[in-house]
């Protein structure tokens, strides 16, 4: 309760009412009131309270967990979150069972006292003992009210630091993975785990008490029943206590044919440890079958330009609250059965005692215990995936190195800072070592490697495609584990990857990406990078978005940002991973000489590259290959060994030659900065802001939902839900008149009634099993059919992180919560309707009172509704970002470490954590007001009744006044809790709405056909463009404007320009991925007539970037397995990877990880060649394929082209 009370401006400065205040959850009356006069946004937040900030709950779990790997060889992150939690949790506990107690002995016993005081002749009770046991009742359910809405606030608070402390243990955890780690680790389950793993911490522990409360309630309700009615009461809590391993028997159900739930009735004996347990094995089932559909969504996502979850076991959990009021009444009908079979006469006061305690034990016996059972082998299930995530090997600079000298650690934390005691100049020496990815494999990856590099030297490292020169690179930053030998580093190193990584942020902060600001450093590296021209043309200079992975930079400019990061920190060690590959001849020169040469002149610099113009002047020249060091020494002294450079990659070796022939560049021409006039690609500079709507949520959208689950189901629903009511209303009346009506009569009709209840209940949990499992699937599938057919400026403009976001939230929510809500709100409308009908016939002036309330629970409702909406909005916008940090952040980790950037990436995503807190604190605050406010209201009004009943006594029954008040009562926590449902309602279809939103996509044309295009085409390959204008957006210029060319069968073409001059456009052009005016002729036929998927499919593409998914090689290159394993082999022997693939355990069925992490990006791009060679298209696009290879790969790659593509039409980008 302290973390409340520093809430600073919100409570009065003396005791008593600061109290009041947090009881009474006054600091949300201005939020409300804020709320109902405009749309709340992320500045009407709180600020974080220092009890639930991520950066302290996350170093405070890391000591914990840190202290519970050392202590216990087998570490528990339940004992971690258990020593962190556990005190106020139990606190909590003790609380609530503090509150059910009361509700069980005080609530029956005043209603019975009542009853007897209303009954006939009686002279037990006065007329002032009635009004003390009315006191006795309201106060009873008063004091519970106030205890409970503040004890669950609590609650929920506790969980949410607990999902706070586990996200940023991830977070913390990534930072440290190691590459072998991160092959098992997908993106997709990191961001599953954030998104529904610990979500169940949210929910799952709010109801955890009752798996031990629930026992004990148990016991004192039969001890109650059992003074009431004897032995009597054995038969109908032995009734309810066989319904608790039910819920777990659904969940079974959800694999099976729903005639499976009619059995269930049967057959709901099975042992309560068969709950937990498979409720674990659906929930592991459910989570690795998410980490599946995140992770395919985050590929799909990241290689657009270039699954079904398990679901249903969480919607079969609500329709056990169908079920619900038919077992207590069953219940209710055994135990009087029971008692009249044994002899006794049966009063008003029993039936009504005896109900009073049932509607207290059915809950918690049918509902509350069996599901927080299941919801702690659902926690359980989560904290174990977490906790396996948090065994991963990690980083060897994070442990104990393998490699030492003279019993000395030699690897030097490579982002300590140069300290002048321990040397002068910096070093880097590596002795014999030898370095594998994965303990277990046979062959390391690199072998026997020395290195003696000090002070100033310029170490150049060459090699064909695979050779281990980015091996070597990651072994000196620590990523590749040493197996055998030592390494010495003396100094900070700073690093350029060989694949530039970008964040979503502005140019600059990209360029001193933590460092601090130095206006004349950061103006020359800006120099020497060769981007003044570019940032005096960006919309916003150097303060421009670079866009998600710098998607709106084109690879040149990327990789020359990158570079700038990289010699913009001030290091000892600069490792350069290939960063001249990705630029024209010109720039390539400007770099090596102004920026390597000149500019870190006084630095150690390690420069991987494959141009051999460069060598001459380096100091050292390093030949890898096959993971060893072929050659070590200067030019002049390798050309006197006998070393033939141009044989070797067979390539030319000068300078002249070098920029004669053409450059190996991955430059994305398809800028999206208007760099040079009018003639340039544009593209929108800044991402577009993540839509919040306000409002109501439109009544379209409930009927989309409804229309999603199937016309027929819903009218066979409601059909169903009218006879429903009806039969409660007659049970209940029946129930009122049990000490007037013949006894053999009542048990006929009451029978009748129950047996009737529970066909109608059997057969409405079909009908809503059937309607939430169709609409889960349908709004999952359209969604995914609109992302894949979306035009490609939806995927520059939208993180994938606010896209994931819809697959893992917004869906989770529609499969796991919104069903169970649902249910509630239509269960407690029934519930409401039968009372007031009940109401109308017994005591017909109660009716007026009862509206009255109702329109004053809709008044709150609408206050209510406008915050909760409000935040649920902004809630689920601040999670959007802690997704594509986390994306961002495993995508650049090895630059991350290399920066020693950790701790300034952990305090952005604590930062954005915390955003997401301040909404979610909002929101359940709001949601325990909004609850408590309603209870007091209930409460008034059941007073108000009560109390005039009692002066009006004489003219009333005894059974109507029992009826009356357990309704009213029941009605109390039902209303509020229905009322709360169906706000929350409104807050969960926002999830619907999202995902509706992107129904509304914009998709590419359906073109339909009206002649079929005949198989072979295009047969000859002959391409036309005729006045071809193509722009990004309808907003936007034209970027090709009336573009006309022909080109003939066979024809080899090369699309040159300057940057921004078009190169990329035209072949978004010949792929149509925007929309085009004008024609594209091939072969005679108009190809903007013709379907897109069958233009595509036409014409293969060597991307820049290559793109493989995860799964298997064969699936890599034959995605819709059309060819023979001897067609994959011999376009892998074309491309000479079939040694290798062969020598891989399984062949074409080994992995590919995601990514194809476990391959260098040259062998990436052969494997994209084979894939080309494989679909024998007629036209072939090479968008700057041989940026990340060697000469002779090039050379491989060029020659591959003239041979196996002779008879067809190539374009190629090139500078």
């Amino acid at each position: 309760m302290a973390d409340y009370l520093s809430l600073s401006g919100i409570y009065p400065n003396a005791a008593l009412p600061r109290i009041f205040a947090l009881f009474f959850f006054r600091y949300m009356f201005p939020i409300y009131k804020r709320a109902y006069k405009k749309k709340l946004t992320e500045d009407d937040l709180f600020s974080p309270l220092p009890s639930h900030n991520s950066c302290f709950l996350g170093a405070e779990l890391e000591d914990i967990w840190i202290k519970e790997q050392g202590k216990h060889n087998k570490a528990a992150l339940h004992r971690a979150l258990l020593k962190m939690f556990g005190g106020r949790f139990f606190i909590i506990g003790l609380s609530q069972l503090f509150s059910e107690i009361l509700l069980l002995t005080v609530v029956p016993f005043s209603i019975g006292k009542l009853v007897r005081y209303f009954e006939t002749n009686q002279k037990t009770i006065s007329e002032n003992e009635a009004y003390y046991y009315c006191g006795a009742l309201v106060l009873g359910i008063t004091i519970d009210a106030v205890l409970a809405h503040p004890r669950l606030m609590s609650h929920q608070h506790l969980a949410m630091k607990m999902r706070v402390a586990c996200g940023s243990l991830i977070y913390r955890k990534t930072m440290k993975l190691s590459r072998n780690a991160l092959n098992k680790a997908t993106v997709g389950q990191m961001v599953n785990l954030l998104s529904n793993d610990l979500s169940r911490l949210d929910q799952g522990f709010i109801l955890a008490h009752f798996a031990w409360i629930g026992p004990v309630q148990v016991t004192i309700g039969t001890w109650l029943l059992y003074r009431e009615i004897g032995y009597a009461a054995l038969f109908g809590v032995a009734f309810l206590i066989s319904f608790v391993p039910l819920e777990g028997n659904f969940r079974r159900s959800c694999s099976f044919e729903p005639f499976t739930l009619q059995l269930i009735l049967i057959n709901h004996a099975f042992l309560l440890a068969f709950l937990a347990k498979r409720t674990s094995v659906l929930r592991l089932r459910t989570a690795l079958r998410t980490d599946e559909r995140v992770r395919l969504m985050n590929e799909v996502i990241s290689g657009i330009q270039e699954m079904e979850a398990i679901r249903g076991h969480a919607i079969i959990m609500g329709l056990i609250y169908s079920f619900e009021v038919f077992v207590a009444r069953t219940a209710i009908f055994l135990s009087i059965l029971g008692y009249v079979l044994l002899g006794n006469y049966v009063t008003a006061e029993k039936v009504f005692s005896i109900t009073a305690i049932y509607n207290v034990l059915r809950p918690v016996i049918t509902i509350l215990f069996s599901i927080s059972i299941s919801s702690i082998a659902e926690v359980n299930v989560s904290i174990c995936r977490v906790q396996k995530f948090l065994s991963y090997e990690e980083v060897s600079g994070e442990k104990e190195p393998k490699g030492t000298e003279n019993g000395l650690d030699k690897h030097e934390s490579i982002n300590s800072k140069p300290r002048k005691e321990y040397f002068t100049k910096p070093k880097l020496v590596l002795r014999n070592v030898c370095a594998k990815w994965e303990e277990g494999n046979v062959e390391n990856t690199l072998e026997n490697i020395y290195l003696n590099v000090s002070s100033n030297k310029l170490l150049a490292v060459t090699g064909p495609v695979g050779a281990g020169k980015s091996s070597l690179i990651n072994v000196i930053l620590k990523e590749l584990p040493i197996h055998s030998g030592t390494m010495e580093i003396q100094g900070t190193l700073s690093y350029a990857s060989q694949e530039p990584w970008l964040f979503s942020g502005s140019v600059m902060h990209n360029i001193h990406f933590g460092e601090e600001y130095d206006e004349t450093r950061y103006n020359k590296v800006v120099e020497v990078c060769a981007l003044k021209s570019d940032f005096a043309l960006f919309p916003y200079g150097d303060k421009t978005l670079v866009g998600e992975k710098g998607k709106l930079l084109s690879g040149g400019q990327k990789a020359r940002i990158n570079l700038a990061r990289c010699i913009y920190k001030k290091a000892d060690i600069y490792l350069l991973d290939d960063p001249l590959s990705a630029v024209d001849a010109n720039v390539g020169k400007h770099l090596y000489e102004s920026c390597i040469q000149d500019f870190l002149k006084d630095k150690m610099r390690i420069l991987v590259t494959h141009q051999l113009q460069y060598l001459q002047s380096a100091d050292i020249i390093v030949i890898m290959n096959d993971g060893q060091i072929q050659v070590e020494g200067n030019y002049k002294e390798l050309q006197s060994s006998g070393v033939n450079f141009s044989k070797l990659f067979d390539a030319q070796s000068t300078e002249e030659e070098g920029e004669k022939r053409k450059t190996t560049s991955r430059q994305n021409s398809e800028v999206k900065y208007n760099l040079s006039g009018e003639d340039d690609d544009i593209e929108e500079p800044l991402l577009e802001k993540e839509t919040q709507d306000s409002g109501t949520i439109s009544a379209s959208v409930y009927l989309q939902y409804f229309k999603s689950g199937g016309n027929i189901c819903t009218i066979l629903l409601l059909v169903n839900l009218e006879q429903d009511l009806a039969d409660k209303v007659a049970a209940n009346l029946t129930l009122s008149n049990e000490t007037t009506i013949d006894r053999t009569q009542i048990l006929y009709i009451y029978s009748g009634l129950t047996g009737l209840t529970i066909v109608i209940s059997v057969v409405k949990a079909i009908f809503f099993m059937f309607f939430f499992t169709v609409a889960s699937k349908k709004l999952h599938d359209f969604i995914f059919s609109k992302i894949v057919q979306a035009k490609m400026r939806f995927y520059n403009s939208n993180p994938s992180g606010r896209i994931l976001n819809r697959f893992s939230k917004d869906i989770g929510y529609i499969d796991e919560y919104i069903p169970s809500v649902l249910l509630d709100v239509i269960e407690i409308a029934l519930l409401l309707s039968g009372t007031i009908v009940l109401t109308s016939i017994v005591e017909p002036f109660l009716l007026i009172a009862a509206l009255g309330l109702l329109v004053l629970f809709y008044s709150f409702r609408c206050v209510y509704l406008e915050t909760s909406r409000s935040v649920k909005r902004v809630e689920a916008i601040t999670k959007s970002p802690l997704f594509s940090h986390m994306t961002a952040s495993v995508q650049g980790l090895s630059t991350i470490r290399a920066f020693a950037a950790q701790k300034l990436l952990i305090n952005e995503f604590d930062e954005l954590q915390n955003r997401h807190s301040a909404a979610w604190f909002l929101f359940i605050a709001s949601s325990r007001c909004f609850a408590l406010w309603l209870d007091l209201i209930c409460i008034f009004f059941i007073a108000t009744a009560t109390f005039s009943l009692i002066a009006v006594s004489k003219i009333i029954h005894g059974g109507d006044i029992g009826l009356v008040i357990t309704q009213y009562i029941g009605l109390m926590g039902s209303l509020q809790w229905g009322m709360r449902q169906w706000s929350e309602l409104e807050n969960q279809m926002t999830s619907v709405e999202r995902v509706l939103e992107y129904t509304k996509l914009e998709s590419e044309p359906e073109r339909e056909l009206t002649n079929p295009v005949p198989v072979e085409w295009p047969k000859k390959g002959q391409v036309k463009f005729e006045n071809v204008q193509l722009r990004y957006s309808e907003s936007e210029p034209y970027v090709l404007k009336n573009l006309n060319f022909s080109v003939e069968p066979k024809e080899k073409i090369g699309i040159v320009g300057r940057t921004g001059a078009g190169k990329s456009s035209t072949i978004s052009a010949l792929f149509q991925l925007y929309d085009i005016e004008g024609s594209i002729i091939i072969d005679g036929l108009d190809s903007t007539q013709l379907p897109l998927d069958v233009v595509r499919s036409k014409i293969s593409i060597i991307p820049q970037e290559p793109v493989l998914f995860s799964g298997t090689m064969r699936k890599n290159l034959d995605p819709f397995e059309k060819y023979s394993d001897e067609v994959l082999w011999e376009a892998l022997e074309q491309v000479e990877l079939k040694s290798e693939i062969a020598e891989m355990p399984a062949g074409l069925n080994s992995n590919v990880s995601e990514g194809g992490s476990n391959f260098s990006v040259g062998q990436r791009q052969l494997i994209c060649l084979a894939r080309a060679l494989i679909r024998n298209n007629k036209i072939l696009v090479l968008d700057e394929a041989t940026a990340n290879v060697d000469p002779h790969t090039d050379s491989l790659i060029q020659n591959t082209i003239r041979i196996q593509f002779a008879d067809c039409t190539v374009f190629t980008i090139a500078h």
